[in-house]
């Protein structure tokens, strides 16, 4: 019986073994994932990100209570920052879960973010896949500590909590921080300190700013307190309404409603990329773009929020070294990100953008950047850029990219 086989069959040794090659990118982890994959699409996933020390952990831990005395199985998904030097981490999130942990229906798994932007790691989907396909149905992501632009967690989780400590700044600074964007439910966490009140105040008076026409969900403020155990069944409430408003599927490409019992399979796929004229009004933008030209970089593929470049690495790509220079990455990956926010018309610029890479590339190798849009708002648009290298057996990731935009037409 294979690995995945046994972790299916609820040998959590096996699945602790798994979610340890999927984190390593061993040799069959993928292949396992992608079996894992296609038992999934039940689980629902409630990200929790915010800046370091807001308390994210231990309000995991109290809401582990709180869903264990309803009869939930729950993972939770762990991410910690990577030293520089040693690439390891102290993954110290599940020492603040010692009160649940190890009840038998949770499952406490801490990753390294191994130097990913965005709060979380590249094991981050496969991981929530394996808990899916594994039976729990509730999976919570906890991101590093966050900023203002980490904000990964935006595709992957159905339910975005934004933990917000007391006093968290002035008002613009709080207005500008990014990942207030993206939340679903805003968590003003140790309820029982003096601004705690004042903060949720100013918290409200944020969201009111929000127009109706943007969403169908209007972000609800709570104020809790994970250590006098307060404002948990007001945060429980809020988690649940967003969740049947919205639906459990965001990371499969849909976002609707959650489907009547027995129609968890996988969504029909989504109509080709390249329908209603969209590959030709994104290869017109590229048409335009000098740099484009200059570097040699195609456009493949495109749609509302998406798109797809190639660039042949020669002569005019290489560094003193020898190998692609990465400023040339650079070019591809916000090219694609480009593309892809300015793809619904309105003119959007850039104001924050991110890049890590991963492997080298050489002369003669076919690079691909792939834009995916994560969240957009009236005003703010997040997207997510993959660079891969075409290799004859597959794709080997090259580097990621996360960037902001600020629409301003």
């Amino acid at each position: 019986m294979s690995l995945a086989e046994r972790a299916l069959a609820g040998d959590r040794r096996a699945l602790g073994r798994l979610l340890t090659l999927i984190d390593d990118d061993a040799a069959g982890a993928r292949e396992a994932a992608a079996r894992l994959g296609e038992r999934t699409g039940r689980a629902w996933v409630v990200g929790v990100t915010g800046v370091p020390g807001s308390g994210k952990s231990t309000l995991v831990d109290a809401l582990l209570g709180l869903w264990l005395a309803q009869g939930h199985s729950i993972a939770v998904v762990a991410f910690d920052p990577s030293s520089p030097i040693s690439g390891g981490a102290v993954l110290g999130d599940r020492i603040r879960m010692a009160a649940n942990a190890a009840d038998e229906k949770v499952f406490v798994r801490s990753f390294s973010a191994r130097g990913e932007l965005g709060g979380l790691s590249r094991a981050a989907r496969a991981a929530v896949d394996c808990f899916d396909a594994c039976g729990f149905d509730r999976i919570v992501v906890e991101t590093v500590g966050t900023g203002q632009s980490e904000t990964s967690i935006a595709g992957l989780a159905d339910t975005r909590v934004v933990v917000c400590p007391p006093g968290l700044g002035d008002d613009v600074q709080a207005i500008k921080a990014g990942s207030l964007e993206i939340a679903d439910i805003v968590a003003v966490s140790k309820g029982d300190l003096p601004l705690a009140e004042r903060t949720a105040r100013e918290m409200r008076e944020m969201v009111a700013l929000r127009r109706r026409q943007e969403t169908a969900w209007l972000p609800a403020v709570v104020v809790v307190s994970a250590l006098r155990k307060t404002g948990l069944d007001a945060l429980d409430a809020a988690l649940d309404a967003h969740r049947d408003a919205t639906g459990t599927r965001r990371r499969h490409g849909e976002h609707a409603p959650t489907p009547a019992a027995g129609a968890g399979d996988r969504p029909a796929p989504s109509p080709a990329l390249d329908g209603d004229g969209w590959r030709e009004r994104i290869a017109a933008l590229a048409a335009r773009d000098g740099l484009c030209a200059t570097l040699g970089i195609a456009v493949r593929g495109g749609g509302p929020g998406r798109a797809e470049v190639a660039m042949r690495v020669d002569a005019r790509h290489l560094n003193f070294n020898g190998g692609c220079h990465g400023g040339a990455i650079f070019a591809l990956a916000d090219s694609a990100f480009g593309l892809a926010s300015n793809s619904h018309g309105p003119l959007a610029a850039g104001i924050d953008a991110h890049i890590t890479f991963q492997a080298g590339v050489a002369a003669g190798d076919t690079l691909v950047a792939r834009a995916v849009e994560v969240q957009r708002s009236r005003r703010i648009g997040v997207y997510r850029i993959d660079v891969v290298r075409e290799d004859a057996g597959g794709e080997t990731a090259v580097s990621s990219f996360t960037g902001t935009v600020y629409i301003r037409g």
